[in-house]
């Protein structure tokens, strides 16, 4: 249980969570503040961090493009696991400053914004 909270209420609540998170577009990022906002949860930005640890490897909800909210990928127990997100993202083409931020004033979802597909992959035609 998390901090009093029942599991059946937590369930309610990470789906809530995973529906905005499936809603961010690719080559798109959101900070844990934004997605608790939108999922009706103000000032409740770790339990998006609880509720993203909580997702099982293979899953579709794309929880790489949530950061923190100076625009950095954050740390994991395990060191170096952080480097995956930061992969995923950059395969998004999302770009990384020298000291490791997103600039979000550019690549920050709005959740007004439609959604975009992911870009053509180009190759020689045959």
């Amino acid at each position: 249980m998390i901090a009093g909270v029942s599991s059946s209420a937590r369930s309610g609540r990470y789906r809530r969570i995973y529906a905005v998170v499936g809603r961010i577009p690719y080559g798109r990022v959101a900070t844990y503040g934004q997605i608790a906002a939108l999922a009706g949860l103000p000032g409740a930005a770790r339990q998006v961090g609880y509720a993203l640890h909580a997702l099982p490897e293979a899953t579709a909800v794309p929880w790489h493009r949530v950061i923190n909210a100076r625009g950095t990928v954050s740390r994991r127990a395990v060191p170096g696991a952080e480097l995956v997100q930061r992969v995923r993202l950059e395969g998004e083409g999302v770009a990384f400053d020298p000291r490791g931020r997103v600039p979000l004033e550019r690549y920050r979802w709005t959740a007004q914004e439609s959604p975009r597909r992911a870009p053509a992959r180009r190759g020689k035609r045959r």
